[in-house]
């Protein structure tokens, strides 16, 4: 999928408006792939993320489109404003967007979406993913993030998709197993990747809640 500058399409504005908006002095970008707005300390919160959901219901399919269309900054970003606004249209993007897993970091944005979504549709998109990137031992993509967002959906859909890939000796186990330093790592721990997806969402859910 070739990247295009929003400028080449009309929307010059949407990397300041939306992705490099200064909080704390950090660009949002930053913000949202470290996760700095979910821990209680962070002096800026609360402004951030009322930022976050006006922007999330304010901005354009067409602006959402030129984000998509550009680099890992700008990708990230439009994902989480999707998922916090929960806009579903945009489900077959982020799915083929997750698949290729052409750049850095955004791959867990759109995992984020796809658990927003929560639907039988985003858990094919999610068991697709691992289907796809976990045999491929030697590739440290968003593998965990893809996980966690399938074990939170399989919660609330009542499901059980995430089941093959982490049962003892599975593609889950193969996957980390493949790093000596990975074994036994608390953070690869299913129920870890579960719990960083749930804190996201429901977050999120806080947030957009009336």
């Amino acid at each position: 999928m070739p990247s295009q500058h929003p400028a080449e399409i009309g929307h010059g504005h949407v990397v300041e408006s939306y992705v490099t908006r200064m909080y704390g002095g950090l660009p949002r970008y930053l913000v949202l792939n470290g996760g700095r707005f979910l821990g209680p300390r962070w002096w800026h919160t609360t402004r951030f993320t009322r930022h976050l959901i006006a922007d999330a219901a304010a901005i354009t399919d067409e602006e959402l489109e030129a984000l998509l269309g550009y680099e890992w900054r700008s990708r990230l970003t439009a994902a989480w404003l999707i998922g916090v606004d929960r806009r579903e249209r945009f489900r077959a993007r982020i799915g083929d967007l997750l698949l290729a897993s052409e750049v850095c970091y955004s791959g867990g944005a759109y995992c984020f979406a796809l658990a927003r979504f929560g639907t039988h549709a985003d858990a094919e998109i999610l068991t697709a993913y691992l289907d796809r990137y976990l045999p491929r031992t030697g590739l440290r993509y968003d593998q965990p993030t893809a996980l966690g967002a399938l074990l939170r959906l399989d919660a609330h859909l009542g499901t059980r998709h995430a089941d093959r890939f982490i049962r003892p000796g599975g593609l889950w186990d193969q996957w980390v197993n493949a790093l000596p330093h990975l074994r036994d790592h608390p953070a690869h721990a299913p129920a870890e990747q579960r719990r960083s997806t749930d804190l996201q969402c429901d977050f999120a859910d806080g947030w957009t809640r009336p």
